[in-house]
């Protein structure tokens, strides 16, 4: 055991905890979207209609963002290899009663379960691999780490794709059991528990904190997940719970301030890199999940491509940010200033975002997106370890997985304000192009009229009559206006998504190193 109490492993028990823990990050990650493409099989076996099967996913974030900023404390409060074994058990079980469900009903309560133990799974993950290693390896550490949380989300869709066409939905789950069971024993027979801080007594527990974030976390959750659905503030349900949400985070500060044991340690944001690290972590989670929401969108939407098609699409990506972690990995350990190598990663993602404004077109070729997502992916590279390792670069002790925490519900919640934003954005300009094209439309012009008359024809000579064909001519150009609207809302997206990564630049640069000693990644990743 070190001086602050972590535990370095060697040799063949130190590679047995790395892979257990990077396949417990995994699998919570990639649960977040390989139920994505399944949603359609799902409505149609469960009589479910398309507001109810939302609630899959709903039900998982919800859970998910709950427990994580808990996990620091729940790891200190029972020991973290009881804990991580714990969630592990939780998560597989549900995911077993996931693929027996009957109904939607009992599918939304056994995926919010999920939620909770998968959650557990990503924070405690991170510290036990870093942990695991000496201080002048754990630049490798934190790459292997991030490998899951980059990957993960481009690994569920062409997975997902893949069970559906050649199995059936609830395969999606039952792949995680034997990989959780495993994971369990070796966790059971491996990991070991360092002793931070006392257990405290029941009556010592912050329940009311407990309860404030889970009321706070869970509502915003449920905003973000299905406010564009239910048409925002016109839904009651959805200001009732803004409103829930924005008293649940005050009074949640509130306590964790005056308690004295909070279940969440606020006075760690007084930090100024962390600070920042969050704000950054937040953009990130935007980023990476709201380009991996958009781009199978865009190529099944518009492009008419299946899911399996889709998601093999984002394969080439992943292989190189996998490719890359070591080396950003080295890089840092060789003391690269991690700010530069996160400033870079953020020009990349806006390079990425501006090759995509360019490049959409109703009719985009497969070939055309290649090099475009392999930018992505060298971007996200150079993003996950440098934001990680500046966030929480200049804290000490216990406070480092507080803060660790912090950045990861951050990351979380940022992925569902992209895909809210992302999504509500894209329906408001997708009707803003398609009001404007009509407009110019003039169907009195010789031009139009042309066009109309010799799609006609085309359609007579296919054995229609022509009042019939005429009815089609018009309806075929109206789904051509639809479509290039909504082309040209989708560029918007990629252009100001670019956008936001190139002002975030900047602030990255004016991020302070620490002075007085070399960045310690032990510290960073803890």
């Amino acid at each position: 055991m070190t001086q602050d109490g972590s535990l370095v492993e060697y040799g063949a028990r130190r590679v047995i905890i790395t892979i257990t823990a990077i396949f417990c990050a995994l699998l919570e990650i990639v649960d977040t979207t390989i139920v994505n493409v399944a949603l359609n099989d799902m409505k149609g076996n469960l009589g479910a209609t398309l507001s109810e099967i939302g609630w899959v996913i709903t039900a998982y974030a919800i859970g998910n963002v709950i427990v994580v900023p808990m996990t620091s404390w729940l790891s200190q409060q029972f020991g973290r290899r009881n804990y991580f074994a714990a969630s592990i058990m939780l998560f597989t079980l549900c995911s077993f009663l996931c693929g027996q469900a009957t109904g939607i009903g009992e599918l939304v309560i056994f995926r919010f379960l999920q939620g909770l133990g998968g959650g557990a799974l990503l924070v405690t993950s991170q510290t036990i691999i870093t942990e695991s290693y000496p201080a002048e390896k754990r630049g490798m550490a934190q790459a292997i780490y991030g490998l899951g949380v980059i990957i993960g989300p481009t690994l569920g869709p062409p997975l997902g794709g893949y069970i559906v066409e050649h199995f059936s939905w609830p395969y999606i789950f039952y792949i995680n059991i034997p990989i959780g069971v495993i994971a369990t024993l070796l966790t059971l027979q491996f990991v070991r528990s360092p002793k931070y801080s006392e257990k405290k007594a029941a009556h010592e527990i912050d329940w009311w904190g407990i309860a404030f974030l889970a009321i706070a976390v869970g509502s915003l959750q449920y905003v973000l997940e299905r406010g564009h659905e239910e048409d925002w503030f016109s839904s009651s349900t959805i200001v009732v719970l803004a409103i829930t949400a924005g008293l649940g985070l005050y009074f949640f500060i509130w306590r964790e301030l005056t308690y004295k044991n909070p279940i969440v340690e606020l006075r760690v944001l007084k930090n100024g890199n962390l600070r920042i690290g969050t704000m950054l972590s937040f953009i990130l989670g935007f980023g990476l999940y709201g380009s991996t929401f958009v781009v199978p969108l865009y190529t099944q939407a518009i492009l008419g491509w299946n899911a399996q098609q889709s998601g093999e699409l984002m394969i080439p990506a992943a292989l190189t940010t996998a490719f890359m972690m070591p080396l950003i990995g080295q890089l840092i350990q060789k003391g690269v200033p991690q700010q530069y190598l996160a400033a870079a990663g953020m020009a990349l993602f806006f390079a990425y975002s501006f090759w995509g404004y360019k490049i959409l077109t109703p009719d985009t070729g497969k070939d055309a997106f290649f090099w475009m997502l392999i930018v992505r992916g060298v971007g996200m590279a150079l993003l996950f370890i440098p934001i990680t390792t500046l966030s929480l670069s200049t804290l000490k002790g216990q406070q480092i997985g507080q803060g660790a925490a912090f950045t990861g519900m951050m990351r979380q919640l940022g992925g569902s304000f992209g895909v809210a934003l992302i999504t509500t954005f894209m329906s408001q300009q997708n009707q803003v192009y398609r009001n404007d094209l009509a407009a110019k439309l003039n169907t009195n012009s010789a031009a139009v009229q042309q066009r109309v008359e010799g799609m006609q024809h085309s359609f007579i000579a296919k054995g229609m009559t022509p009042d019939v064909a005429l009815k089609s001519a018009y309806q075929s150009l109206d789904y051509s206006l639809s479509k290039q609207a909504a082309v040209l809302s989708y560029m918007d997206v990629f252009l100001y998504l670019g956008i936001l990564f190139l002002i975030c630049v900047p602030f990255l640069l004016m991020v302070r190193a620490n002075k007085k000693k070399k960045i310690d990644i032990s510290e960073a990743m803890h």
